[in-house]
């Protein structure tokens, strides 16, 4: 206990760097994996190559491919843009099967009625397709965000500064509350930024809640 209110300051600092470089990549791993779920979903011939590549990008280790994210864009290997580009690719290879799967999910007969009233493609997928499909997009988003913040700790081994800084120094200095430390903070962010996005569900999609209380109710 005693470490930790010594080093309140750095503890903060890691906190927001770690919370900073998490929220970039699972922002822009959803505004990349919406379109590509769609396309694997739209054509269907290309979806299972589609997923398949997009699935296999998880199983290249983050060591191996932050350099090669530095060579094809030629930024220093070190540095923290790499790193984040590496965390939404991770991200986007969740979101992006996610994203298919909820599109699938919607009933075609509502879809089929849309257009039947005279909803265009673009105006159909954003107000009919996209919301119901909602639920599911937002658990696979759920499970991308805690993925990403766990994930986000490796950065340390490459010397991007974030909790990860406590695991490493901890066990080399033999600290044992500074790692508990690092993995309370890990926990407490994941837990906070996943009913973060419980509640902007519930906002965006109201009905959810009131279908909820229905069935509750239907079924007393």
């Amino acid at each position: 206990m005693n470490w930790v209110v010594n080093n309140l300051d750095l503890i903060a600092s890691l906190t927001v760097a770690h919370l900073r470089q998490s929220a970039i990549a699972i922002v822009a791993a959803f505004v990349i994996s919406v379109p590509l779920g769609w396309v694997a979903f739209r054509y269907t011939r290309l979806r299972g190559t589609l997923l398949t590549v997009v699935g296999l990008l998880y199983t290249v280790p983050s060591l191996g491919l932050i350099p090669l994210i530095a060579v094809a864009l030629g930024f220093p290997i070190l540095s923290e843009i790499n790193f984040i580009i590496a965390l939404t690719i991770y991200a986007v290879a969740i979101l992006t099967r996610s994203v298919t799967d909820a599109l699938a999910s919607t009933d075609p007969d509502t879809r089929l009625a849309a257009v039947a009233v005279g909803f265009g493609p673009w105006r159909r997928f954003w107000q009919v397709d996209f919301p119901l499909a909602g639920p599911v997009v937002l658990a696979g988003l759920r499970v991308a965000a805690v993925s990403t913040i766990s994930l986000a700790t490796v950065g340390i081994l490459i010397g991007v500064q974030n909790l990860g800084y406590l695991f490493t120094n901890g066990y080399q200095r033999r600290i044992v509350e500074e790692v508990l430390t690092g993995v309370v903070a890990v926990v407490v962010i994941a837990l906070l930024i996943d009913a973060l996005l419980v509640l902007i569900g519930r906002a965006l999609m109201p009905w959810r809640r009131q279908l909820s209380v229905r069935t509750r109710a239907a079924t007393a």
